[in-house]
């Protein structure tokens, strides 16, 4: 067994802590978002509204901004105490959110959502300090146990949404922000406990391959491209959504509960979504997750009632997990330890600065043409990721097929 890797009993119990500890801090992204267009749109004129997902596009733009700061201060500091440094930005975020709510800044609650998404960025490498922790053949599961904390973030995030409006008089969209700065202090104190193996340095002369010669193999291209289209659709179309339903008439609580029902979705498969990559593999399993996040938008074409908002919405999470941890376990097979951070850190930049992009379109989309050209483009970005990883598949076996001949 590889010296970078901890025995399976440690692995599998560092996955547990970062699953708890996604369960918690990953509660930012369901506040965040479900609750962010919202805000944005009640400090906004009528004629602003197309503005109104700026704060979640503020959000992801702090994820995308510190994803290669993160990875880089990790490879210094280690995982643990990079992680307890992410949460803590993460609870400063959420208390400045809270004061700048109360006092109607749009702006300055757009600078504190770029705190929360800076935190975002440490909590999106949960996944891979358990991947990277673990042997070969437990990364997918480590993986998928990681995200199955997310099942937790269905709940307490949009009941912090709901339950929090109470708790600030005369501010009822800060109090969910305020829940979530103490969300962070608990998984500031679950990861005080973290034991995962120390980065490994690269030697003089042999810091590994060229970034270029990793990230350009056509199999990486097709793996990132799959990622980024599961996770930017996701965000494009979760993003609008609340906003989508109260324009058709639907109210905050059937919102919230809709996006509450799209993160369970999302992180409940994750109970078996690493076995079905090991049982089918992961191009199959991503390609599935792409066609139902395609499913998700037919449904959403088909009306604009709460059966076609929560199965739409479900439907999504379901694809994203299966498109997002599949792509996920496939980035993983091409790096060595040594290369490890700077392959994450590219990643997960390319990752959020798309899905950046997507959520700061989803306001301008839903204002200009409605909740059904929403959905209209989430088609032909599904048709193109699948013709991808059909192609790098298709030629894979060719060359396969002419070594062994």
């Amino acid at each position: 067994m590889s010296d970078t890797y901890l025995p399976l009993a440690e692995a599998k119990r560092a996955a547990r802590l970062l699953a708890l500890a996604t369960a918690l801090g990953g509660t930012v992204g369901p506040i965040a978002i479900g609750t962010g267009g919202l805000v944005g749109a009640s400090m906004l004129a009528p004629e602003d509204q197309a503005l109104a997902t700026v704060p979640v596009t503020a959000f992801v733009i702090g994820a995308a901004l510190a994803s290669i700061p993160a990875a880089l201060l990790m490879r210094q500091v280690g995982r643990r105490v990079g992680f307890v440094v992410g949460a803590s930005v993460g609870c400063i975020g959420a208390l400045a959110a809270t004061v700048m709510v109360s006092l109607g800044s749009f702006y300055g609650f757009s600078v504190a959502m770029v705190l929360m998404g800076l935190a975002n960025a440490f909590n999106q490498q949960y996944r891979f300090a358990a991947a990277d922790a673990s042997e070969p053949a437990f990364k997918p599961k480590a993986i998928s146990w990681v995200l199955v904390g997310g099942i937790a973030n269905a709940i307490l995030g949009p009941q912090a949404s709901i339950h929090g409006l109470g708790l600030i008089p005369g501010s009822p969209y800060a109090g969910p922000f305020l829940i979530q700065a103490g969300l962070f202090v608990l998984t500031a104190l679950i990861l005080l406990r973290l034991s995962v193996p120390a980065p490994v340095r690269p030697a003089v002369g042999g810091g590994g391959r060229p970034l270029t010669e990793i990230v350009l193999k056509p199999r990486f291209l097709a793996a990132l491209s799959a990622a980024i289209a599961s996770y930017a659709l996701m965000s494009f179309v979760m993003t609008a959504s609340p906003l989508a339903m109260i324009g058709h008439n639907h109210s905050h609580s059937d919102a919230q509960h809709a996006i509450q029902w799209h993160v369970l979705a999302m992180f409940g498969p994750s109970f078996f979504s690493g076995a079905l990559i090991a049982r089918f593999g992961k191009t199959p399993m991503v390609v599935a997750g792409l066609l139902l996040i395609a499913a998700a938008a037919v449904v959403a074409l088909m009306g604009t009632g709460l059966f076609h908002f929560f199965t739409s919405l479900i439907l999504l999470g379901i694809g994203w997990n299966f498109g997002f941890v599949g792509a996920t376990a496939m980035v993983a097979e091409f790096y060595r330890p040594e290369e490890a951070f700077r392959v994450q850190a590219f990643n997960e930049f390319a990752l959020f600065g798309t899905v950046a992009l997507a959520s700061f379109s989803s306001g301008k989309v839903l204002a200009g043409g409605g909740w059904e050209v929403v959905n209209w483009i989430v088609l032909p970005v599904v048709l193109g990721a699948v013709g991808l990883l059909a192609i790098e598949s298709l030629s894979r076996s060719r060359v396969e097929k002419g070594a062994a001949g």
